[in-house]
């Protein structure tokens, strides 16, 4: 099964985007927009503290009468994070994501975050996997795609 680590190797530019923990949630949407990205984590004191998502935001912001330039990123940030390595398995992502209802998965290797897993690259990478498992079965049951 495939790991972590091919999401990695496939994404070439997988950058962390973080903003401190005393942020504005307007900064933070800022920059999700500026990354195109749908999830920041948030810092203090060069230490990760939690991660803070358009979903967050969604149920959390202006909903409740909290206006983005106004209100702490701090005050919406989902504190309880769920990390993975790269050798985790992309199943074991999906039952991760499914058991703790997150969409996002910060990449830990040698105590330094080098990415996040997204629910979409998660199912990207998942259904690419079964997609090489179908035609390599078919190869097989064909007698075909040998020396090619």
């Amino acid at each position: 099964m495939t790991t972590v680590r091919k999401i990695i190797d496939e994404k070439t530019d997988m950058e962390v985007f973080t903003v401190p923990v005393n942020a504005t949630v307007l900064t933070a949407l800022e920059t999700m927009d500026n990354g195109n990205v749908g999830a920041v984590l948030v810092i203090e004191n060069e230490k990760i503290v939690g991660i803070f998502t358009e979903r967050d935001y969604a149920r959390q912001g202006e909903l409740k009468g909290r206006h983005a330039k106004d209100t702490l990123v701090s005050e919406l940030m989902s504190k309880k994070l769920v990390m993975v390595k790269p050798e985790t398995l992309l199943t074991e992502c999906a039952d991760l994501m499914r058991q703790y209802h997150v969409r996002h998965l910060p990449i830990v290797e040698k105590d330094r975050v080098i990415g996040i897993v997204s629910i979409r690259r998660l199912a990207e990478a998942l259904i690419a996997h079964e997609k090489g498992t179908i035609t390599k079965l078919e190869h097989y049951i064909l007698g075909t795609g040998y020396g090619e």
